[in-house]
């Protein structure tokens, strides 16, 4: 089987990880592999927020938690996909950096997990005020935050598939 399929059908969602940081020069591949997802028109109406100042992401986990009516912590690394809303394929387009974001991860060896209520967050006030801290104004929806890190445990083997998933018509 070749590499890329591999990557599709091994990697897992992953909430619990090690304390190990991601390496620079690995997040930078996973980041790259971000920016190459495929977007409408190749408008590339997303932007990613790379995360690495603590105080922010547990501002971020904090926040997401609230939205989720919970205590608990979502986050160890995170990668905040954001969208354009001019674009008319915004969402699928953030959608697709996503998919890349983890598949790169898993490739790299790390895991991963889309961790939803991006949205919530960015439309608030607070939201928007850490936004502008690296200049990001306009008309932005938040997609996911693509959370990863080094797995703490073997993740869980996949669920099987729904027998009609795929349909022909021939």
């Amino acid at each position: 089987m070749n590499e890329v399929l591999n990557a599709i059908l091994t990697r897992r969602s992953v909430r619990s990880y090690k304390p190990d940081p991601v390496p620079e020069d690995v997040l930078e591949r996973i980041l790259t592999a971000g920016q190459y997802a495929a977007t409408g028109m190749n408008r590339q109406s997303p932007i990613i927020l790379a995360v690495t100042n603590k105080a922010v992401r547990d501002k971020l986990s904090a926040m997401n938690a609230e939205i989720m009516g919970s205590s608990g912590d979502p986050f160890y690394g995170v990668l905040v996909v954001l969208a354009n809303k001019a674009a008319p394929t915004y969402i699928y387009d953030g959608s697709l950096v996503m998919g890349n974001l983890m598949l790169a991860a898993h490739a790299e060896g790390l895991a991963s997990c889309w961790i939803h209520r991006a949205k919530e967050e960015f439309e608030s006030e607070e939201g928007k005020a850490i936004l502008k801290e690296p200049g990001i104004e306009g008309d932005w929806e938040g997609i996911g935050h693509c959370i990863l890190g080094y797995a703490d445990g073997e993740p869980k083997p996949a669920a099987p598939r729904k027998p009609d998933y795929v349909r022909y018509i021939r």
